[in-house]
């Protein structure tokens, strides 16, 4: 599907590559807030023809370009508009919950040229989850139009008792509007003369107050600012390896348009066009990526996880005191109780995961003041870690399903045939997956050191204790011998189970990994079974599972080589490291805007191109951060602020020659830096600490 989807905030409009919404679209194409689809149809036409499309530009995520023009019109032999005689430009950007859509139409015919204009508009006002065949249920009700002269509007009743309204409005005077949602105009343009119309289209929900909209050119600018200032306040990257360069600047651009803000701070949502909701584990990750490049997007992902962290036992949503969610939704379907994501707990990984962000935001920024003010939410975490989430005492973190419309298997690998065995049966839960103990392992350990720094000696010797025990108990159960790897988990009868999968590599950042078997992990990481050349597949060749056209059983995920990427960094694996991040992007280069999608297929580069998984999201927030682990990895920069102390171990990849990096925030203060290659090696110069920080260069 060719679509293009523009985001701000928490409204999205996904279109076809003409910038049309076609009525009953497979793909489910709209105007979207709320998991509530405010726009189910929206086109353009001239003399009631649709028009024919020139170029369609989806660089920018906040605004699209759409060029298009007539179709040749003649009837019983008589002219009615030569062909390509009207340039039909279409720009639209979303601004404070509302979308701006200016229509210019140029006449290039050498004669004055009459034509008939019209948009044709309705909202369905389905529930995210009926657009997408997921679920039906009880729904509510259109009830009716109501037209103005330059104003059109769709009104909704909702079962969940809210009114919906989806609002059109426009700036030229002399429109024909019909209660159908058809709004027509007649235009007279002289040769090369132009004129626009402006469509403001504001989804209402409830009682809200109508708020001030702004004019068109005013709510752009105003938009281009806060774009100008997120790139002011980002850390900034200067490289002459190209391809890396125009990663980087992608990620970073990607990972704005995805920011949102329920009210505690800027969170990533996991990703366009289906999941531009608050998600536990995505969101956690893509903040933990981008620490060395806007830590504060972590403090807001942080206060937004707890403000719903779980605070009782509800199996309809797998809840349980202290857990951390899995995913958060607003539609109508959500508030009527008919699905469980309101939010959804279901997820073994997430509370570790918020854990283990706050240590690392609190390693870069030495704000440890986010651990007096979420002093309650981590000592919920904690707690459900040893209780709810080790539900036999045995050490490991395991996760069951209980609620009926939840998800069977709860860790990033959420697809049912993902924990599969060697044999090919698929593993049974409860199950206790290798990476979420090397992140509880991570969690209590870092958690321990902020203790410290508060005067909680006690509390901080026991949670270091309890990850010594983790550690032995860990490499006990999970180490294969006869493989040098670490099993994937543990089934229902703490059976291993042993196919080699990407899982393990996530350890190696967390310390639960050491010395040889370290090595061993890295090593067949970079395995032709697991290195496509494109990047680490999440299954190996030649497993029973395996499929490199599969969602998690062989294909190859940007985010999850971020997260190996990490721990080979952090153990001075720079080698390994580079293989990883060379095969990644030689990959983009297969992919619109050398964008790194959420996953592809795991066929080995020796194709040529990488092949497109059927069923990506794009822009993608893990994905998007992914290329900003590369610059993190290949300076190994790892803060501690705790310490007073920053650890660098700088590299280059191939072809590559000079990495700059300016503000990386630190403690309080900027560091910035200069890695270029020299006869000897890779020479770094510091040309900006204002960290107050001792670097030690390895």
């Amino acid at each position: 599907m060719d679509y293009r989807v523009i985001k701000e905030n928490d409204l999205f409009l996904l279109t076809d590559s003409k910038g049309n919404i076609p009525e009953n679209h497979s793909y489910g194409l709209g105007l979207y807030t709320k998991d509530t689809r405010f726009l189910s149809r929206l086109d353009i036409r001239i003399n009631g023809e649709e028009p024919i499309l020139l170029s369609s530009d989806a660089d920018e995520n906040y605004m699209a370009k759409i060029l298009l023009t007539n179709p040749h019109m003649e009837k019983d032999g008589e002219l009615i508009l030569w062909r390509e005689s009207v340039e039909i430009e279409r720009v639209r950007f979303i601004y404070e919950e509302v979308l701006y859509e200016t229509v210019k139409l140029k006449n290039y015919f050498p004669k004055e040229i009459e034509f008939n204009f019209s948009l044709r508009a309705d909202a369905d006002f389905a529930d995210m989850f009926i657009v997408r065949g997921f679920q039906n249920g009880d729904i509510g009700k259109r009830t009716g139009q109501t037209c103005g002269r330059q104003n059109l509007s769709f009104h909704y009743e909702g079962a969940d008792g809210l009114e919906r309204r989806t609002r059109i409005s426009w700036d030229k005077e002399g429109a024909e509007v019909e209660s159908s949602g058809e709004v027509s105009f007649r235009f007279k343009l002289q040769h090369l003369e132009e004129e626009a119309v402006t469509f403001v289209i504001e989804p209402q929900t409830g009682q809200e107050a109508t708020k001030e909209i702004q004019p068109a050119e005013k709510a752009k600018e105003l938009l281009r600012d806060s774009y100008q200032k997120w790139n002011d306040e980002t850390t900034k990257v200067e490289t002459d390896y190209e391809p890396l360069q125009r990663l980087v600047d992608r990620g970073i651009d990607d990972l704005r348009v995805l920011l949102t803000d329920l009210g505690h701070g800027e969170f990533p949502v996991a990703g366009l066009p289906w999941f531009g909701v608050p998600f536990g584990r995505d969101s956690l990750i893509a903040a933990l990526q981008m620490l060395a490049f806007c830590p504060e997007v972590a403090k807001g992902t942080l206060r937004t996880m707890a403000s719903r962290q779980g605070d009782k036992l509800d199996p309809w949503r797998d809840e349980q005191p202290g857990k951390i969610m899995h995913e958060l939704r607003f539609g109508e379907l959500a508030n009527t109780g008919q699905i469980p994501f309101t939010p959804y707990y279901g997820t073994i990984d997430a509370t570790p995961l918020f854990l283990m962000l706050l240590t690392e935001y609190v390693k870069w920024t030495g704000d440890i003041t986010i651990a007096d003010e979420l002093g309650e939410n981590i000592e919920a975490a904690l707690n459900w870690i040893d209780e709810h989430g080790d539900r036999d005492g045995d050490l490991f973190v395991e996760y069951h399903q209980e609620s009926s419309k939840g998800i069977a298997n709860q860790g990033w690998k959420d697809s049912g045939d993902s924990i599969v065995h060697r044999n090919g049966e698929y593993a049974k839960t409860p199950i206790a997956l290798s990476e979420v103990q090397g992140y509880v392992y991570q969690a209590k350990r870092g958690i321990a050191s902020i203790y410290e720094q508060l005067g909680k000696e006690a509390e901080a010797v026991k949670l270091r204790n309890q990850a010594e025990k983790l550690k032995e108990k860990f490499n006990e159960a999970f180490w294969m011998e006869d493989q040098q790897f670490y099993a994937i988990a543990l089934d229902e009868k703490k059976q291993q189970v042993g196919t080699i999968t990407s899982n393990p590599g996530h350890t190696l950042f967390s310390g639960i990994v050491e010395g040889e078997r370290a090595d061993a992990v890295s090593d067949m990481l970079v395995s032709p079974k697991m290195y496509s050349g494109f990047g680490v597949r999440t299954m190996g060749e030649g497993e029973a599972g395996y499929n490199p056209m599969s969602y998690h059983d062989g294909s190859i995920w940007p985010h999850d080589n971020s997260m190996i990427l990490l721990g080979m960094s952090k153990l001075g694996k720079t080698a390994h490291a580079s293989q990883v991040m060379e095969g990644l992007i030689k990959a983009s280069a297969s992919f619109e805007y050398d964008r790194l999608p959420e996953l592809f297929c795991g066929y080995d580069a020796s194709r040529g191109k990488a092949v497109k998984y059927p069923v990506a999201c794009s822009p993608q927030a893990w994905a998007a951060g992914t290329p900003l682990v590369f610059i993190q990895a290949l300076l190994g920069l790892f803060p501690d602020s705790l310490k007073e102390e920053v650890r660098m171990s700088p590299s280059l990849l191939e072809g590559m020659n000079k990495l700059t990096v300016r503000n990386i925030k630190i403690g309080k203060g900027l560091l910035s830096l200069q890695a270029a290659r020299t006869e000897s090696g890779v020479k770094l110069e510091i040309t900006e600490n204002t960290t107050g920080y001792q670097i030690n260069i390895h």
